[in-house]
């Protein structure tokens, strides 16, 4: 269970890391792909990556860091693909798919997924981190569910009350959120095209994974117009293409990683933690000649509104003069 964490100059626990982004999730436990591998204290110093392992634990030690967390799953826990079955069984109850209907697609996924799960290598970096003696953290779900939520609100809001956005109008305004201004790989329209009718639009990133074609036509047919993702197999757009439903917005996979990571970073630091990032997470700050596009603009309408003050006044004093 989360716990209430407080500022302290001697830094924070790795356990106290973690709860503060449990917290921001809205969760009460540890999500079973997330986790701290190796505990730690007093930590000041932190190195934050999408993907990190032995050659970055190492660097780490190298530079002086307190602590290394990785986005990706680092831990050992069978119960991961637990998070694929319940996220995407409450989203589609959300949209009226009853459970049971949902739960028989998603069980047949994660079989799927199972495979490979088994066959995994799951305790290499943990291994490392043991042996170094340095302080890891698994950090998937949390920051995942928090972009999730974020990506989520920002389109809602920008498009309240529209019934006519198109899906070229989805990625352009992904594009004004820094992670995704910000990234090479720029959100991508995978099936439909710009002049498709969005419909309802639904986010889905917090799934661990993506959840396959046949979960996706459900969504569609429980009345998504659009899904956005952080990616999704070449194989599912062709079967997605096929079902002709609905349309699909790719925003990115790294960078929809770090609208995530880069919340829990900015509250860290509010508690004196120090955090470099490597490793895949981009930046989100605002490219400068955007922000510089942003505040030329408001310049030019306050001076414009100065202007209209301006011939107001002297209006008025003219008529007064008449007078």
């Amino acid at each position: 269970m989360s716990k209430q964490v407080t500022k302290s100059k001697d830094g924070l626990s790795a356990s106290g890391l973690l709860d503060i982004a449990l917290k921001m999730a809205g969760l009460e436990e540890t999500p079973p792909d997330s986790g701290v591998i190796v505990e730690g204290q007093n930590i000041k110093k932190v190195l934050f990556g999408v993907d990190m392992d032995t050659p970055e634990l190492l660097l780490a030690r190298e530079l002086g860091f307190d602590c290394v967390i990785s986005h990706h799953p680092r831990v050992t826990n069978t119960k991961m693909l637990s998070i694929l079955e319940e996220a995407n069984i409450n989203k589609l109850y959300a949209l009226g798919v009853p459970k049971n209907r949902s739960q028989k697609l998603v069980q047949a996924r994660r079989a799927e997924l199972s495979y490979n799960e088994h066959v995994a290598n799951s305790r290499r970096s943990e291994s490392a981190a043991k042996l170094l003696n340095m302080p890891f953290i698994s950090l998937h779900n949390p920051t995942d569910l928090i972009a999730e939520r974020v990506v989520q609100e920002f389109l809602d809001s920008k498009f309240k009350g529209n019934d006519s956005v198109k899906v070229g109008d989805i990625v352009d305004a992904l594009e004004e959120i820094a992670e995704y201004k910000n990234s090479e790989r720029k959100p991508v329209i995978r099936v439909g095209s710009k002049e498709s009718y969005a419909g309802k639009i639904v986010v889905n990133m917090a799934g661990l994974t993506g959840p396959g074609h046949k979960v996706l036509e459900e969504y569609f047919k429980a009345g998504a117009g659009t899904l956005v993702l952080m990616h999704i197999p070449e194989a599912d757009v062709k079967k997605v293409q096929e079902q002709n439903i609905g349309n699909v917005v790719v925003a990115g996979h790294t960078s929809s990683d770090s609208v995530g990571i880069n919340k829990v970073i900015r509250e860290w630091e509010k508690h004196g933690i120090e955090v470099t990032v490597m490793s895949g997470v981009v930046s989100d700050i605002m490219p400068k000649e955007e922000a510089g596009e942003k505040s030329d603009k408001a310049k030019a309408e306050t001076k414009g509104e100065k202007a209209k003050g301006d011939t107001k006044g002297e209006k008025a004093k003219a008529e007064k003069s008449k007078k």
